[in-house]
């Protein structure tokens, strides 16, 4: 009889994360679109919920900016904090155009990396 321990079960960690991944994510998709389809654009639950998801994105664009890691963690708290707003500003006065924001928010980080030598 073959014991336990002559298999190689490496693949077992690789697995179970597929699995829980896959349950935990799969679940919730599910029942939001159980759930979605009953709500009315405009209700309270709709509302809340969409509250919840910009304030995540919120809160994970201002761990990006005030606790960087890798390269950005070098370039200055004022310069990241300055590129960001001034970035939405111009987001705002180009109508709203998410590639105008962008662009003008890593120029002036580049920008101003390049001037502070960095």
């Amino acid at each position: 009889m073959i014991g336990y321990e002559t298999f190689d079960y490496w693949w077992w960690p690789y697995l179970f994360i597929a699995i829980a991944g896959w349950i935990a994510t799969d679940m919730w998709r599910w029942f939001g679109v159980l759930v979605g389809n009953r709500l009315k654009d405009d209700s309270a639950a709709l509302t809340w919920v969409r509250a919840v998801a910009t304030a995540l994105v919120a809160a994970v664009i201002a761990k990006l900016i005030l606790y960087p890691t890798g390269a950005l963690q070098e370039a200055p708290v004022i310069l990241r904090v300055a590129a960001t707003t001034i970035g939405f500003a111009a987001f705002l006065v180009a109508g709203k155009r998410i590639w105008v924001g962008i662009l003008v928010a890593l120029s002036l980080l580049i920008g101003g990396q390049t001037l502070l030598g960095l």
